[in-house]
């Protein structure tokens, strides 16, 4: 079978726990503020790797980083780093467990400006998910100006693992794109609440 004729989009193969997160997961528009710090946080942390390799290890970032609730991330030192890198639940790279506490910071010195940061995502796309019609996977961008235009701003802001590819990963993985192919048995129901959604400040 022609995965891209007949079936799901083929970039998650053939693994349950990869086809679950393809099905339920992808595409589906975000505006929770801690999920989508963790999310891109973690796609950070897919940097030379696949991101089925972090999404295996989903629950152990979570409860490494303490459900990645920034305020209490952004007071972790030298001792919480070292804890970390002897954590095998995590990848063991120091510069990504440091961009994680950085990010946390970064994350609330945008907040004591002012600024809130799902506001800020759903800006790079006026508020309303992008819905794309790519019948081939070649045909997916690996990044867009959009993406460009936020790694830009939240490297800006002191983000760091935020450039272009990460940042457009980011935005199909929360919804401000929706990057199913036209004949993915997904799509359907994730066009449907795309179309429905759009972002509104609280």
């Amino acid at each position: 079978m022609n995965p891209e004729q007949d079936g799901r989009c083929p970039w998650c193969g053939n693994q349950p726990d990869y086809i679950a997160y393809h099905d339920y997961v992808w595409g589906r528009p975000v505006a929770d503020r801690l999920e989508l710090f963790e999310k891109l946080c973690l796609d950070g942390q897919q940097a030379g790797l696949s991101w089925l390799t972090i999404l295996r290890k989903q629950s152990g970032y979570r409860e490494a980083f303490e459900q990645f609730q920034a305020e209490r991330l952004a007071e972790y030192g030298e001792h919480d780093i070292q804890r970390l890198l002897s954590n095998p639940s995590i990848v063991r790279n120091r510069k990504k467990v440091e961009a994680i506490i950085t990010n946390a910071r970064a994350l609330l010195e945008m907040e004591s400006r002012g600024e809130e940061f799902p506001e800020f995502l759903w800006g790079f796309v006026d508020g309303r998910p992008r819905i794309n019609h790519w019948y081939h996977i070649d045909e997916v961008p690996t990044e867009t100006a959009e993406s460009r235009a936020m790694s830009r701003e939240l490297k800006r802001r002191g983000f760091r693992f935020v450039g272009p590819t990460i940042c457009y990963a980011f935005m199909q993985a929360v919804g401000l794109v929706n990057d199913h192919l036209v004949n993915c048995p997904a799509r359907a129901e994730t066009v449907s609440i795309s179309k429905e959604f759009e972002f509104n400040a609280s």
